[in-house]
């Protein structure tokens, strides 16, 4: 098929990218703090996010002028050039560069519409594989300058390490002594759209982040000063999917230490004590649910 500049959109079905490709890990709003709406219609938001090692990946193709998406979500993609991040990033920063954009492959193992950043992620993956390969040289600000015109996200998946992103997510403060997290991601099989979720917010403002430790000794630590926090969408997202609540219980009914939503859903994420305890829970969530998408998984620190 053809898009709306006449680029191609190819459909394949392939379980795994190639080693070369540039990941494009998922986001995990582990608190997400909505703080009031803005006058220009946006909501201010105050959100810790981490990456998990899980996630979607980019790489130059053969070819040119051409998007061929692969893996598992892949086909729900089709027919939207137009609104495909991969291909607005890849226009976005050939124009700077004075180039025509190449050939790109995107591998999409994250559902669509979850919560986790995932087109922003595939975008942040396509402006980090083209600078280097073009070796454009852009320092990290004149990259988020490209992001942040794509989506609030970009900027924060750009850099893919724990941080806080403030106001539409454009004001970020790198997270140091961050511990890493054995972690369960829970998608329960239905999609939920942030504007909707944003529609139906009717709660209070909520108040700023606690301020962070310079550094977290254990999980326990870090997890003790996470239950306070919350993710102000949640309540939303739930009325429009309660298979989310359902998801939540899954994940503590198998030993997570805690569990939440990300981001405007419906991805749920569970904390594990170890890496051994997120791949047993996320066995058993899979084979309680076969529809559900469950992914155990590790996020960085820092």
């Amino acid at each position: 098929m053809s898009g709306p500049t006449g680029a191609e959109t190819v459909l394949r079905d392939a379980p795994e990218a190639p080693p070369a490709a540039e990941p494009a890990p998922a986001k995990v709003n582990l608190a997400l703090h909505v703080r009031g709406k803005r006058a220009d219609g946006y909501h201010e938001l105050d959100t810790l996010v981490v990456f998990a090692a899980v996630g979607d990946a980019v790489e130059l193709a053969a070819g040119g002028d051409a998007l061929l998406i692969e893996g598992p979500f892949g086909a729900l993609l089709r027919g939207n050039d137009a609104e495909n991040l991969v291909l607005r990033a890849a226009r976005r920063l050939a124009a700077r560069a004075g180039r025509s954009w190449p050939a790109l492959r995107l591998t999409k193992n994250l559902p669509v519409a979850a919560g986790l950043g995932g087109g922003s992620a595939d975008a942040a993956a396509t402006l980090r594989l083209l600078a280097r390969a073009w070796r454009l040289n852009l320092t990290d600000a004149e990259l988020a300058g490209e992001g942040i015109a794509l989506g609030a996200d970009v900027p924060m998946c750009l850099r893919s390490t724990p941080l806080i992103a403030r106001g539409r997510g454009e004001r970020i403060e790198d997270v140091t002594g961050f511990p890493q997290l054995s972690m369960v991601l829970v998608h329960p099989a239905v999609a939920v759209s942030t504007a909707q979720v944003f529609g139906r917010l009717d709660a209070p403002e909520d108040p700023p982040l606690p301020e962070l430790p310079q550094r977290f000794d254990t999980v326990a630590d870090f997890i003790r000063w996470l239950r306070p926090t919350r993710n102000g969408l949640a309540y939303a997202a739930r009325d429009i999917a309660p298979a989310i609540g359902n998801a939540l219980l899954a994940l503590s009914n198998t030993g997570a230490m805690f569990a939440r939503m990300s981001g405007s859903g419906a991805t749920c994420f569970g904390i594990f004590p170890f890496p051994d305890a997120a791949e047993h829970a996320a066995r058993i969530i899979r084979a309680a649910e076969p529809s559900w998408w469950v992914a155990a998984t590790t996020t960085g620190g820092s």
